[in-house]
């Protein structure tokens, strides 16, 4: 079992920089490849950034890629998402979760948070 808390969200201008956390519980935490996934008003849940538990690849969708930059600390049993140039379409509630398998498709995803919610104003 894993447990994830997110925290960081705010509201932020457009331009601006949030750094999220997710904090993990569960001693197996560093076998899970982890994702950053979000969701706004009336939108299907969105993949914005994974990174794999061995080796740490990472991997971003175009509409973040540049931007936004997942990073995990084993030791800390904490992943973030560091996310820059910030902008209205970026507001969501944001989303860890952990997978065996990683990707991109939520339904691999074995473990969510509860949410954080970013809004960034125009």
């Amino acid at each position: 079992q894993v447990q994830l808390v997110e925290s960081g969200g705010g509201l932020v201008q457009a331009g601006g920089s949030l750094r999220l956390s997710c904090a993990a519980s569960g001693r197996t935490f560093s076998r899970y490849d982890m994702g950053w996934f979000r969701q706004a008003p009336g939108k299907e849940r969105e993949f914005v950034a994974g990174i794999s538990w061995i080796g740490g690849t990472t991997y971003h969708p175009d509409s973040v890629k540049g931007r936004f930059t997942i990073l995990r600390d084993n030791a800390k049993n904490t992943v973030y998402l560091q996310m820059n140039s910030l902008n209205p379409q970026d507001t969501a509630t944001y989303y860890c979760a952990a997978s065996k398998v990683g990707g991109i498709d939520s339904t691999t995803y074995e473990f969510w948070g509860q949410g954080t919610q970013v809004t960034v104003s125009s």
